[in-house]
């Protein structure tokens, strides 16, 4: 797989297979596709023989490389055909801790309304936004960061989707938490920044009241009020 000639081989051939492959039909029966594909059945033998989900996650950061080239070819040329490859390599890629690699997937699979395949309850919309909002507020709970552009690229691609409320309000407390983040009395950030945070955390209590922002509501209101009243 380290060989750039393959690489770039599997990369246009799998363009190709996309760009000719009708939005409404599947990638099925394309080479590069049902290569991939049982590559991934291989790979899914291995993470099966491990119970830890952090374990898995480093095993899947090992894997990924092996689907790069394939999923750069389709993204870089398909018209939206299903891909359960392409779909699945997007939430291995979260579950490895590149954000960034699997939003990029996830703009294209939003983009063209692919499914998420049976192994997976939730509508791709709802995957993504649960899987960053889960991870950003896991990171905030430890008093690490979780940056802020992720979420709001992720809140930005999933406006229009549909799903739980009890989802929406997490992506709304993590974008919250992320907008408020090191701003106290002395630091009240941008202008409107301590608003801004405020209205994300309202949202995110009026679509589940037991979202755990209450606390830091009240926090974000003192802090507010404060400044208004220096201002004034």
């Amino acid at each position: 797989m380290t060989n750039p000639c393959r690489r770039h081989y599997q990369r246009v051939t799998a363009a190709q297979a996309a760009a000719a492959i009708a939005p409404e039909q599947s990638m099925e029966g394309a080479t590069q596709y049902e290569l991939q594909l049982a590559q991934l059945h291989q790979d899914r033998q291995r993470l099966s023989g491990i119970q830890s989900q952090e374990g898995k996650g480093k095993l899947k950061a090992e894997l990924l490389p092996a689907y790069e080239a394939y999923v750069a070819g389709v993204v870089e040329a398909g018209r939206g055909a299903q891909d359960d490859v392409l779909t699945t390599v997007m939430i291995w890629r979260f579950d490895a801790g590149d954000w960034t690699g699997g939003l990029e997937l996830a703009a294209y699979v939003l983009h063209h309304g692919l499914r998420m395949s049976d192994r997976f309850e939730r509508s791709s919309g709802c995957l993504i936004a649960e899987e960053i909002a889960e991870a950003a507020l896991k990171a905030q709970k430890t008093g690490d960061s979780f940056p802020l552009e992720l979420l709001t690229l992720t809140a930005e691609l999933t406006d229009d989707q549909d799903m739980p409320d009890q989802v929406r309000a997490k992506l709304n407390l993590a974008l919250g938490k992320a907008t408020l983040a090191g701003l106290d009395d002395a630091n009240p950030g941008k202008p409107g920044q301590i608003k801004a945070g405020i209205d994300l955390l309202r949202r995110a209590i009026e679509l589940h009241d037991s979202c755990g922002g209450k606390k830091d509501l009240e926090r974000a209101e003192r802090m507010h009020k404060k400044h208004a009243g220096t201002a004034g």
